[in-house]
């Protein structure tokens, strides 16, 4: 685990009900000096907090943020022993709180219809009418209102005030003017628009909750596929059930067909097909046979085989894959701040609003203490800021999920933000444009002990030249020697090693000191190794171009954004593949410090980069990009410094990148421009006492539900594939 993940740690809060609840969590955690950052969000309910010091680290500090969030009246605990029963409760609790508000809104608004058009309705009828609506609307209102009333307790108890303040006062002083007004016997009763109100609220509360619980269900969903035990293979060919964590690199575990497989490994014995759909996208089944890998998470559809261990829990592909989706909206991206921040002003400005509106009624205007009430609660209600915060979080949630099932992982919270604004991409070759599998095409001749060397050597590194180098000597049963320790590793340009006083290198041409003496062109990538003896032997490979990378490049040219290829690789290479695609602009033999150096230089002239690399040997390069991806391996997908990793083979996964980008920033807009237009409607009117809390109640949860549908169009429409690129 890198150390960046070691000082993370993930909570799940609940009680969130509104923006100012970010503000009073982060706020609270940040006082405290162990505690670096922290950040919530309110969609997901998830808490992400960076401790200040890695070393100071101690088994009880999940415990310190528990105890720091209970004295602020939420509840939390780690993200790991979430129980997923709980947003199923908290939605049946709601459901049946909107059953009994219905009932009682329902009933005690036909009472009240007697009442208003009653005109020859006796005092002692009218009176029974009150007193019947507050038999029924009392126990209602008390009991539906609960999930308002303990928030309110909680903040006012901690000396905060959140939305739920406003709610829960508007119900108890309307349920309360109206007793005191049964028991006087005059004046009007408010018993239906207390009821009203909270049916209303309660559904908006219910269909929120809901999006919520939705958005976090793709994260889940994923943890479902994880297995907690493997049937480990022992010494005397016995199979022994154990748990994930009793499984070390190296043990033998036995896949039965139709199961699960539970870790990563390579098939040792065996052949089948594998539902690998889960990790590269793809649905047709996978043909494995020896030496394959396998993934956890992926399903055995054939025959038995037994697998060698390779990565063991909280270390595989799947388990980096749920990190990342999880991690994927715990920073704040520059909508989400903006959002905060106006939220963060537009609490008190509403509280403020509220006041001046009932001191104007009462003192300038003259009316009762109790309509001028009633009027500034209608304010307060009115003014929630949920569609405001609501409208950035629901989008990122779902524009993460819809990228997430066209095998796309968003990694960064601002990525969707920055690649909505590229107009130039820069493509690395191998493993970007190609798939990255090269296979060695011709070779020179080489002894036994020399390929053994070289095999070790490329054994360190995860460059696909050397995988494919690797793969090479196995395919020969030639396997790298044991007795080689230090290696050393020059990214982008090769290895090289010292034994027995003699020095080896294996990388490209320049690393090695080789002269192209022969004047040939080679069209295709290469390796040399360098033995002691002097001998240089050259291997050259062939790769293959993604199926779907010259439309991927015709699409983008047609979308008006420039396309660049950057490649260490040979400049013949490089001027074959362009022309090929169709590229105008490449450059070859490039190191990766002057990949960076070339897109600061277009960054300079203006251009907004999005690099497209394979993560590794690219690092640089994808880090100066404004925005960058990278296609997924299991070997560098932990490693990646992109701000999206693609699962599938097809380069369609970035076109569906920069569409959703694109649509999710239009929306984001939108939804920006619906709370603005709201309120600035609303407010008036309600401020001017036209509006009844019922009223005011119904406009805004119809706000917030507005922005939350303006987001679900994001799932309108097939996601992007080779075929429709083709179309």
């Amino acid at each position: 685990m890198s150390q960046d993940q070691k000082t993370v740690e993930q909570f799940v809060v609940e009680g969130l009900s509104c923006p100012s609840c970010i503000r009073k969590v982060e706020g609270a955690l940040r006082e405290n000096p162990k505690v670096g950052d922290a950040h919530l969000n309110l969609s997901t309910q998830r808490l992400s907090v960076k401790w200040a010091n890695d070393n100071d680290i101690g088994p009880d500090d999940s415990l310190l943020v528990i105890d720091i969030l209970g004295k602020i009246g939420f509840n939390a605990f780690p993200l790991r022993e979430q129980k997923s029963a709980s947003d199923e409760k908290e939605l049946r609790t709601l459901l049946k709180a909107i059953a009994v508000a219905g009932f009682a809104a329902a009933n005690v608004m036909l009472l009240s219809v007697s009442d208003w058009f009653g005109a020859d309705m006796g005092e002692n009828t009218r009176q029974l009418f009150q007193w019947v609506s507050a038999l029924i609307a009392l126990p209602a209102a008390a009991y539906a209102g609960l999930p308002f009333y303990r928030s309110a307790w909680n903040a006012i108890k901690n000396k905060h005030l959140n939305m739920e303040v406003p709610i829960s006062v508007a119900v108890i002083l309307a349920c309360g003017m109206s007793l005191a007004q049964a028991i006087q016997g005059n004046g009007e009763t408010y018993f239906d628009a207390a009821t009203m109100l909270l049916f209303f609220l309660l559904i908006g509360r219910y269909l929120d909750r809901k999006m919520r619980a939705s958005a976090k269900s793709t994260a889940q969903n994923l943890v479902s596929h994880q297995s907690f035990f493997a049937n480990l293979l022992q010494d005397d060919g016995s199979v022994k059930k154990v748990a994930l964590e009793q499984v070390n690199p190296g043990d033998i575990i036995h896949i039965g067909s139709g199961e699960r497989i539970p870790l990563d490994g390579r098939v040792k014995h065996g052949s089948s097909e594998i539902d690998a759909s889960l990790i590269t996208g793809e649905t047709t089944p996978e043909k494995v046979n020896v030496d394959s890998n396998v993934f956890a998470g992926t399903i055995n559809l054939g025959q038995p085989i037994e697998v060698t261990v390779e990565n063991t829990s909280g270390a595989t592909i799947l388990d980096e894959i749920i990190r990342l989706m999880e991690n994927a909206e715990q920073n704040r991206a520059k909508y989400v701040r903006l959002a905060d921040k106006a939220a963060s002003i537009y609490a008190p400005a509403v509280h403020l609003l509220a006041l001046v509106t009932f001191l104007a009624w009462f003192f300038v205007a003259g009316i009762s203490w109790q309509e001028s009430l009633i009027t500034a609660i209608a304010v307060l209600i009115i003014t929630c800021p949920c569609a405001l915060g609501l409208a950035v979080p629901v989008v990122q949630v779902v524009a993460s999920s819809r990228l997430f099932k066209a095998g796309i992982l968003l990694k960064s919270p601002d990525g969707l933000e920055r690649m909505a604004e590229i107009d130039t991409v820069v493509f690395d070759k191998t493993g970007s444009l190609t798939l990255g599998e090269p296979q060695v095409d011709s070779f020179d001749t080489a002894t036994v002990s020399e390929l053994q060397i070289a095999a070790a050597m490329a054994a360190r590194s995860s460059h696909p030249l050397s995988r494919a180098f690797v793969a090479f000597c196995e395919k020969r049963r030639i396997y790298p020697s044991e007795h080689i320790e230090q290696i050393e590793e020059e990214a982008g340009l090769g290895l090289k090693t010292i034994l027995n006083g003699q020095e080896y290198r294996l990388g490209n041409r320049e690393w090695c000191n080789i002269e192209d003496e022969s004047g040939k062109t080679i069209n295709q990538s290469e390796i040399w190794f360098v033995s002691a003896a002097g001998r240089n032997v050259q291997f050259t490979f062939k790769d293959k171009l993604r199926s779907d990378a010259k439309e991927c490049v015709d699409w983008l040219k047609g979308n008006k954004l420039d396309v660049i290829i950057l490649s260490g690789d040979r400049m013949p290479v490089v001027k074959e593949m362009a022309e090929t695609l169709g590229v105008q602009d490449y450059f070859g033999e490039i190191k990766p410090q002057d990949k960076a150096a070339k897109i600061e230089e277009l960054k300079k002239s203006g251009r907004n980069i999005l690099m497209v690399g394979d993560g590794l040997n690219d690092a640089p390069a994808l880090a100066a990009a404004n925005v960058s991806i990278s296609p997924s391996t299991a070997a560098d997908i932990s490693q990646t410094a992109s701000d999206f990793v693609f699962l599938p083979k097809e380069l369609s996964s970035l076109i569906e990148a920069y569409k959703t980008s694109k649509r999710s920033r239009r929306l984001v807009y939108w939804n920006f421009s619906l709370a603005a237009l709201y309120n600035v409607i609303a407010i008036p009117f309600a401020a001017f006492g036209f509006l009844t809390p019922l009223v005011a109640a119904l406009a805004m949860s119809g706000s917030s539900i507005v922005v939350i549908l303006n987001a679900l169009r994001l799932n309108l429409g097939a996601p992007m594939n080779s075929e429709r690129i083709k179309q």
